[in-house]
């Protein structure tokens, strides 16, 4: 299994990023996939979920309105739009999905300062 994230950086209070991820190794069409975050001295946690067709999402509430993930299943890969990024938002975000075990990427940095 490998995930590679990509699209991280810098932004000013109020903009956007998308993120993307590319998986292989596995049957990506199959498996429910993740985005998760962790900010500096805090757990990671869950920022949001599509099933394997992408009919299902979830998210945190603290992105609720302001992300969407999706995905495109005939290039394996995991999209999230991130809208009117906020400074808490600040984190390592990280692609993942669970085979057994949980396995994650290496993660892309998102800093959002003005």
């Amino acid at each position: 299994v490998q995930l590679v994230e990509s699209g991280g950086g810098l932004v000013q209070p109020g903009g956007s990023l998308r993120l993307s991820c590319a998986a292989s190794g596995f049957t990506f069409s199959s498996n429910y996939m993740s985005w998760y975050r962790q900010a500096p001295g805090k757990e990671r946690e869950l920022v949001a979920g599509i099933t394997s067709a992408g009919r299902t999402t979830t998210y945190a509430d603290s992105v609720k309105g302001r992300f969407t993930i999706s995905r495109d299943n005939a290039k394996n890969t995991v999209s999230l739009q991130m809208n009117s990024l906020k400074p808490e938002d600040t984190a390592v975000y990280y692609c993942s999905v669970t085979r057994v075990v949980r396995y994650w990427g290496q993660g892309t940095q998102v800093t959002v300062s003005s």
